[in-house]
């Protein structure tokens, strides 16, 4: 293994030197720099973590809390989390996954070791219990309850309340409203949204609240009926689903699915009742790309961004750990592609 004094010797320079254009804690000549920068790449010299974390004060880590629920579409919380970790990685920056649903104990465990420099946390509820101390841990002068003053946090999700907070997130209230106005300029009068699993519901879970709100102010606002039914998505509860929303609303030819699990069941029991897709009944889904495009129909979708939104969330991130970051929310717009699964109303005798 390379060390530090070898990278010294081999660029002509003292130890202390190479250590502080490593640590960037003194000015150092750009010639020089690049000298002591060239020889680490020749002898690929690694710095020892440890040691580098007690000379900097810092980890170079980022703790990324991404609770794994049973009840969540899982590939697309890692497509968020693997575009998180290479972004970090072009800054030098390791990730650290923590997905077990601890919530609070989980910040003040990752804050009160110095595991990480910063965090950013998924799977944001409207009243996450975790917020408080991400308040205090961003503000200097207010540490408490275990947590330091100087640990930088995003979120990749909209809570109620977003105030001394840094977020990024998908605009669900828009991309709801978006999914109605489609329907709606077809011709569908009556809507039926499959949404996620009841679970997501109960915890008040943002993205899928600002779904709903969206989709339910814009459909009242061009007067469309719409019915919201969680489901938990497979074959038997779709199944159920469905038939409870064709009992309960049999004039429905337009749907709204935000269910990954439900698209595919939804689209063999419509093919068994016999509605033709987008004859009889159109669908739209809010749903990853690849799912939308190899569905057995290919689905008008609003994609969820999974890249941008990891993207986002570590530019704020190190900015802040630069002190070049502010506390402000980014809504990416959404943008609905049309495809074969939605077509004009169908004309009632």
């Amino acid at each position: 293994m390379v060390t530090l004094a070898e990278v010294a010797q081999h660029a002509g320079v003292s130890a202390s030197t190479v250590s502080y254009v490593l640590s960037g804690k003194r000015s150092i000549s750009a010639t020089t720099r690049q000298r002591v920068e060239e020889s680490i790449r020749k002898l690929g010299y690694h710095p020892n973590a440890g040691a580098r974390a007690l000379a900097s004060s810092r980890s170079n880590i980022i703790a990324l809390m991404i609770p794994l629920r049973t009840d969540m579409y899982v590939p697309v919380m890692m497509e968020i989390a693997i575009a998180v970790a290479a972004g970090a990685r072009t800054h030098g920056y390791d990730i650290l996954l923590l997905t077990d649903e601890e919530g609070p104990d989980a910040v003040r465990r990752v804050t009160g070791s110095g595991l990480a420099d910063a965090m950013i946390l998924m799977d944001v509820e409207l009243d996450d219990e975790r917020l408080p101390l991400l308040r205090e841990g961003g503000s200097p002068g207010r540490a408490r309850s275990g947590v330091a003053d100087d640990q930088p946090s995003v979120l990749i999700g909209l809570p109620a309340d977003t105030t001394g907070l840094t977020c990024v997130d998908l605009d669900f209230r828009a991309t709801g409203a978006l999914c109605v106005e489609h329907l709606a300029e077809l011709g569908h009068r009556d809507i039926a949204v499959i949404g996620e699993a009841p679970a997501v519901y109960e915890r008040h879970t943002g993205f899928a609240e600002r779904t709903l709100d969206g989709l339910r102010t814009r459909a009242r606002e061009l007067k469309l009926r719409l019915l919201h039914r969680p489901c938990e998505g497979g074959y038997d509860a779709m199944a159920a689903t469905l038939a409870r929303i064709f009992d309960e609303r049999p004039d429905t030819t337009g749907f709204v699915v935000q269910n990954e699990s439900a698209i595919e069941p939804l689209l063999a029991l419509l093919r068994q009742q016999g509605r033709a897709v987008p004859e009889d009944v159109s669908v739209v889904a809010i749903c990853p790309e690849q799912v939308a495009t190899q569905a057995s129909v290919r689905l008008t979708s609003v994609a969820l961004p999974a890249q941008e939104m990891g993207r986002h969330a570590v530019e704020q991130l190190v900015a802040k750990l630069g002190g070049r970051g502010s506390d402000e929310v980014v809504l990416l717009a959404p943008e609905l592609t049309v495809r074969a699964s939605t077509g004009p109303a169908p004309v009632r005798p």
